[in-house]
């Protein structure tokens, strides 16, 4: 097995906590990942080992993404997902049509400019976002330029939207969620999200951390 190598993260730890149990079962300190995946998410993490291959995740980190993501409609959240505090929004009556999703969609495709979510682990003066935003404090955030190059319906049924995303490298699921129910008008948030590949890291290829198997 390759030094570099997709794990399939499940729903519920870090992608720290998966670094952290590939460095136990290998009994190597030398380990690093590309692209984090947050504690919601569940999918492909690329995970290096030993020295020489984690010199090699920036190269990996700036490769494209495809992700799966199920927006909930009528909505927002504090965080963007499923984890936030919940705001019911008051036309969220008001069901979209498929058409009209299509539509709003073809906007967000291409060169955008993105707002991160203030719940990411963005720096802003030395500190992280999000354990300003835990401790009260105001953040103010710049857009980002990111590229999304395809958006595809998958699954539609009021409330919830199922999509397939392919990306550029840092690229937020979560605003892109935000931003959509923003321009419907009728709220939405991140209700949950898988990375189904990694620059040419697959999912149908990821292991679990304990069939890891590494040459020295």
């Amino acid at each position: 097995m390759n030094n570099i190598f997709a794990v399939y993260k499940p729903k519920g730890p870090t992608s720290h906590d998966i670094v952290d149990q590939v460095r136990r079962i290998t009994g190597i300190k030398k380990v690093g990942h590309a692209g984090t995946l947050d504690p919601l998410a569940e999918g492909v993490l690329v995970i290096a080992v030993t020295r020489s291959a984690t010199k090699q995740i920036d190269s990996i980190v700036k490769t494209e993404k495809e992700y799966i993501a199920k927006v909930k409609f009528g909505e927002t959240s504090t965080t963007d997902d499923e984890e936030g505090e919940k705001t019911k929004v008051l036309n969220s009556n008001i069901q979209i049509t498929n058409n009209k999703i299509e539509e709003v969609l073809k906007k967000f495709v291409g060169g955008i400019k993105q707002m991160p979510p203030i719940y990411s682990a963005i720096k802003v003066k030395g500190q992280t976002a999000y354990k300003m935003a835990r401790k009260g404090k105001e953040i103010k955030l710049e857009p980002r330029d990111v590229l999304i190059k395809e958006i595809e319906i998958l699954d539609y049924k009021w409330p919830y939207l199922e999509l397939r995303i392919v990306c550029g490298p840092g690229t937020y699921i979560r605003s892109l969620a935000r931003d959509i129910g923003e321009v419907l008008k009728v709220g939405a948030y991140l209700a949950a999200l898988k990375r189904t590949r990694v620059g040419d890291y697959k999912i149908e290829e990821a292991i679990k951390p304990e069939e890891i198997i590494v040459k020295e």
